[in-house]
């Protein structure tokens, strides 16, 4: 019993610890995303006939050892055809007080009929174009449970009109395995879109990180624009696909 409690500690320390990391997912299963849940951008599941665009505001707040606060935002454009093709972007993370939107590092476009992955880089005009296989599901997609976590159901409300049901998910990570000699806790609570089959709102709170917020503003419920599907004029397309033999990609939080 005492080795399954740490078992699952350990588990839930490592996703804790990948919000350092460069992505939020955003797939149809909202208790998935303590194992993968990163702050720097957002990937859009790419499922057909649900289109929408939409700007993901994400905010990071951390208190520093003076005792005073960090804050940092970022600010990406996301969005999905009819067909499941994404869009997602990757901007700089800027002060609070920045004006304007943060500077573009990249945009990633998926195509599930296909499977071709593309990564553009404005700052050097190349696009870097893959073939993606089929990832892997994880082994237990709902991530760790046990006497360490608390799932609450926190009804049904509504963001910009669309329906979205709430569910915050407590964990106990003990002294032991925390990293810092004391009992932790972390909260994440989602706000989740059957509709759009995306969160529409996530916090993310953590003593040893801060707090993290990923909010969809600006929801447009159509068809996107086709070039903002598309990589745009003048870049240099390079193919990245993996050699035969490579190994599969592997959804966040599987085990290898």
């Amino acid at each position: 019993m005492q080795r399954s409690l740490l078992l699952t500690a350990a588990l839930l320390v490592a996703g804790a610890n990948a919000l350092t990391a460069q992505q939020v997912s955003n797939d149809a299963n909202p208790l998935f995303h303590p194992l993968s849940i990163r702050m720097s951008t957002l990937s859009v599941p790419p499922i057909p006939g649900a289109p929408f665009s939409a700007t993901a505001l994400i905010q990071n707040r951390q208190t520093m050892p003076d005792g005073s606060v960090a804050s940092t935002r970022n600010v990406n454009l996301i969005g999905r055809d009819s067909r499941g093709r994404t869009h997602g972007e990757m901007r700089s993370r800027v002060p609070d007080n920045f004006e304007g939107m943060p500077p573009l590092l990249e945009v990633h476009l998926y195509d599930p009929q296909t499977h071709v992955q593309i990564v553009y880089e404005p700052a050097t005009r190349i696009a870097r174009r893959s073939l993606r296989p089929e990832p892997r599901q994880p082994a237990n997609p709902s991530g760790p449970t046990g006497p360490l976590v608390k799932v609450e159901d926190l009804g049904v409300t509504t963001i910009d009109n669309i329906d979205v049901t709430g569910t915050r998910r407590t964990v106990t990570i003990p002294a032991n395995v925390s990293g810092t000699g004391a009992d932790l806790t972390v909260v994440d609570e989602y706000w989740y879109s059957k509709d759009l089959h995306v969160n529409l709102l996530l916090r993310h709170n953590d003593p040893r990180t801060g707090e993290q917020t990923v909010a969809l503003t600006e929801i447009e419920r159509e068809e996107p624009a086709p070039e903002f599907l598309e990589v745009p004029e003048g870049y240099k397309t390079v193919d990245m696909t993996p050699p035969p033999g490579a190994p599969a990609a592997r959804v966040p939080g599987s085990l290898p």
